[in-house]
């Protein structure tokens, strides 16, 4: 396995690649080898949250189940901060109960984020998938115990550069979310970035992922 890719909703059945597919629970697909599902802030329905909990947990104590997500809070959809808080906390809890990893959806919503890891006293890794913002709060979730994974924004938004630079090699991880780029095209940027090469990356993200997923590729 040469390359990792933490979050995607294309799955792509390269052999070189281990993917993390996300899956929601009404539209699960049982051929892809490895995912993480959850319930997106976007995609909460009322009437289907005890359902759609019940679908998680089931899934995710089956092995090629990688972690409980995408999921999180979102200050810019209408859904009500206290209906979404509900429905993550629920996640993060079946996510402690069962020891998965979390991979986190979250916009304008970092400070709410690190409250609830503290109050709910979550211990199982939590990444924030597709990171956007500055080093200083890159930093501050670092020092929070969270992991950072860049990707689409990393190849969208050359000021990205700095911030990546700035995150510890032992705390990121690679992706490419919805973009039509692979996860090489990433590595590749990920690499030019740091100073280093490509393999060296790939070492690099070999390590988080044994460290953080427990897997040895």
């Amino acid at each position: 396995m040469e390359f990792f890719n933490l979050h995607t909703h294309k799955w792509t059945n390269q052999s070189n690649v281990l993917e993390i597919v996300n899956q929601y629970p009404q539209e699960f697909d049982a051929t892809i080898p490895y995912y993480s599902i959850g319930i997106h802030p976007w995609f909460i329905v009322k009437e289907r949250i005890e359902s759609d909990l019940a679908i998680i947990e089931s899934k995710i104590q089956e092995a090629n189940c990688l972690a409980v997500g995408e999921c999180g809070l979102d200050k810019r959809i209408e859904t009500p901060m206290e209906l979404q808080q509900m429905v993550f906390e629920k996640q993060l809890l079946l996510a402690q109960k069962h020891q998965k990893v979390v991979v986190i959806h979250c916009v304008a919503a970092f400070q709410e984020l690190i409250a609830l890891k503290k109050k709910l006293n979550i211990s199982v890794p939590m990444l924030i998938h597709g990171f956007s913002k500055n080093a200083q709060l890159a930093k501050q979730l670092v020092d929070n115990g969270f992991y950072i994974s860049f990707g689409k924004y990393l190849l969208l938004n050359k000021e990205l550069e700095a911030v990546f630079k700035s995150v510890p090699n032992y705390r990121f991880f690679l992706e490419t979310d919805t973009v039509d780029e692979g996860i090489e095209a990433v590595y590749g940027l990920a690499a030019k970035y740091k100073g280093i090469s490509v393999k060296e990356i790939q070492e690099i993200v070999n390590n988080n992922l044994n460290k953080v997923f427990d897997l040895k590729f």
